[in-house]
């Protein structure tokens, strides 16, 4: 039987330190009007999760049942970002910093982590506060070693990691701070000549992976040209960011649904993602679910690809993780 490599890859932990568990209700705390409130908490106690604080044991099942792997990919959001600013909030901050720490002491010299809408800063559903902070960057890129860009060999494949907020920047912009777009707009330029540099050096033909957590960057990514052309050559793109394969299903179902302008933000934000949302097919786009998954379907887990070494197709495995609300939040505390 010819060599073959285990790859692991785990999505939006969202782990809640101490500092964010005491902020229960924090989503609902920022909409002021009455009608989302209700809307916000319907959709998540039917949907989405009753209590996005209450699934830190995940993190250790994961850990727990991977077992032992040549590469594992961590795909972005490892916070609750409970301030909607990123980790330059310190409770988010602390939170991330116990996930990379205990995936990169589980897994020495093998963790490839992606960064996540989160790690830098979202405005939140409805309450219109918050978004993508340059100190969240500097944190996140300093402190926590994270690494907008990288690529890893694994066998005779390449994979590579993309920041897809940078790469999204035209839909996000509009919740950065205004003194602070210039400088997004050049680590943006800055992010790209990476990516073309990559793929200019990539032999023809050769395979490789693409890690993205949020799949809005896909249409900007679908705008190079070297991009196009080696997508002949592009395995799969996994993602993150749409927790189950239920959002994933209706995502594809709305692709090139009109832009909605009139509902806040957030909601013109996903719109132009989905208006977009058509490349994805070319793209080869693959869902890593969240650890928990969504409260209606219960189908969080992580995945696995077994990658033949003699360059053979690579066979994908979802494996899943018992749902249990409420489990006691071990290891809450952030390490020193």
């Amino acid at each position: 039987m010819p060599e073959t490599h285990r790859l692991l890859v785990l999505s939006d932990v969202h782990y809640a330190g101490p500092g964010e568990q005491a902020r229960r209700g924090y989503e609902l705390r920022v909409v002021k009007n009455r009608l989302h409130r209700g809307l916000i908490w319907a959709w998540r106690h039917g949907v989405w999760l009753k209590d996005p604080l209450a699934h830190n044991h995940l993190l250790d099942q994961f850990c727990a049942a991977a077992g032992e792997a040549d590469l594992v990919v961590a795909n972005g959001d490892y916070s609750c970002d409970s301030a909607f600013v990123g980790v330059s909030d310190a409770a988010a901050g602390d939170s991330a910093r116990y996930v990379l720490t205990r995936l990169r002491d589980r897994f020495p010299n093998r963790l490839a982590a992606v960064l996540g809408d989160h790690e830098l800063g979202k405005m939140s559903l409805a309450g219109r506060v918050g978004g993508p902070r340059l100190a969240s960057w500097e944190r996140a890129t300093g402190e926590l070693a994270l690494e907008p860009f990288w690529q890893r060999a694994l066998g005779n494949r390449v994979l590579v990691g993309v920041t897809s907020t940078l790469l999204a920047l035209p839909v996000y912009e509009a919740e950065t701070l205004p003194a602070e777009r210039e400088r997004w707009r050049a680590l943006r330029a800055a992010h790209l000549d990476q990516i073309r540099s990559a793929l200019a050096a990539l032999e023809p033909g050769r395979r490789w992976l693409l890690f993205c957590h949020d799949p809005t960057a896909l249409p900007f990514l679908w705008e190079e040209p070297l991009v196009r052309e080696r997508l002949t050559s592009l395995e799969a793109t996994v993602i993150g960011h749409l927790h189950t394969g239920l959002i994933f299903w209706l995502s594809r179902r709305l692709a090139g649904m009109p832009e909605i302008r009139f509902l806040g933000q957030a909601i013109h934000r996903m719109s132009r993602a989905l208006r977009q949302a058509r490349c994805w097919r070319q793209f080869k786009v693959r869902l890593c679910p969240s650890l928990t998954g969504c409260e209606l379907l219960k189908d969080g887990g992580f995945l696995e690809a077994r990658l033949p070494a003699d360059g053979g197709p690579a066979r994908w495995l979802k494996h899943p993780l018992p749902w249990t609300p409420g489990a006691p939040t071990r290891g809450a505390v952030s390490p020193t």
